[in-house]
């Protein structure tokens, strides 16, 4: 039988959008919004082509989707992120397994979160879910560059004094598995949408549900 997750890695480190919390609810919410108010209609494909992605390259998508001049592209992108601050301050919900699979880890094991949104999103989203203090390290887009690139989880296992290679990853995103191979942890892919390719992961399941058994 295989040793429970808090003893198989010394951390456990989670994604936050579309993994932890179901904030990808309300990300399609303000994108839809955004894409009406310029006479658009939001689509699957326009959200393959934002998700897990910087807001530099939001920026330019929107910019030229919505038929806007280059330069509006971060104003696109603040008007985006205002909605979802606004959003994320009233309701977020847990996505299957996510809260109780944390429940069960704290304790057991260090906990990190890595996370594409910037500070502001995360710390709001986390507030309204009761989790802004489950995790023994936080990082965000504030803290290093943007997932693909492996810095983020780079940083979350410094912060949690463990080696990339003790940790665990979980991601619902191809650039967030991507980051975490990177940098050299296991990952376990979790992926919301069935277009997503996420078959670098060391592992994928339907659920964090799936891995309660495991704990």
């Amino acid at each position: 039988m295989n040793q429970p997750l808090g003893d198989r890695f010394r951390a456990v480190v989670f994604d936050m959008d579309g993994l932890l919390l179901d904030t990808e609810v309300v990300w399609q919410r303000a994108e839809e919004a955004l894409f009406r108010r310029y006479g658009e209609v939001f689509s699957m494909d326009d959200k393959l082509a934002v998700i897990g992605t910087s807001p530099e390259h939001a920026a330019r998508y929107f910019a030229r989707r919505l038929r806007q001049p280059p330069d509006r592209g971060p104003v696109l992108v603040d008007e985006l992120m205002a909605a979802m601050h606004g959003e994320l301050k009233v309701q977020v919900a847990g996505r299957p397994g996510a809260i109780e699979l944390v429940e069960r880890l704290r304790g057991r094991t260090r906990l990190g979160l890595a996370s594409n949104s910037p500070r502001r999103l995360v710390d709001a989203a986390l507030g309204t879910a009761r989790l802004a203090d489950a995790f023994d390290a936080i990082v965000t887009s504030d803290d290093a560059a943007f997932k693909p690139a492996p810095d983020i989880y780079l940083l979350a296992c410094e912060r949690l004094r463990v080696a990339p290679q003790e940790a665990l990853a979980l991601e619902d995103s191809a650039s967030g598995v991507a980051a975490a191979k990177a940098a050299g942890l296991t990952c376990i892919a979790v992926p919301q949408f069935a277009e997503i390719d996420v078959s670098a992961a060391d592992r994928i399941v339907d659920s964090l549900e799936d891995l309660l058994a495991e704990t």
